[in-house]
């Protein structure tokens, strides 16, 4: 009789925290966010180098990975908020010590 083993997957939680935030835009897009609630127009205009595509695509992933508040008005035009989540805002120690971090050693 042939024994089946199953394949022990232990997950990092590094990697798992690296899924959630994304891309390279992500954290300079959080960097905005914690300043407060920012329009699309406002974070593309503080991040000069990202296109409304790459915008568009992190926005969402951090909104399907709950780090980010996406509040859409009904007025003519539609006015989107985008906004940190308690998740969200929880990454800004981190962010800052990374910050610290880059300073010193890159």
């Amino acid at each position: 009789m042939l024994e089946v083993k199953e394949e022990l997957v232990v997950e990092c939680s590094i990697e798992k925290a690296l899924n959630i935030i994304g891309g390279k835009w992500s954290f300079l897009i959080l960097k905005q966010l914690f300043e407060g609630t920012k329009r699309f127009g406002e974070i593309q205009k503080s991040i000069p180098k990202i296109s409304p595509k790459a915008l568009t695509d992190t926005l969402r992933h951090l909104e399907e990975n709950e780090v980010v508040n996406r509040k859409v008005t009904p007025t003519v035009p539609v006015t989107v908020e985008y906004s940190l989540t308690e998740k969200g805002q929880a990454l800004h120690k981190i962010l800052k010590e990374m910050k610290i971090w880059g300073s010193q050693w890159a």
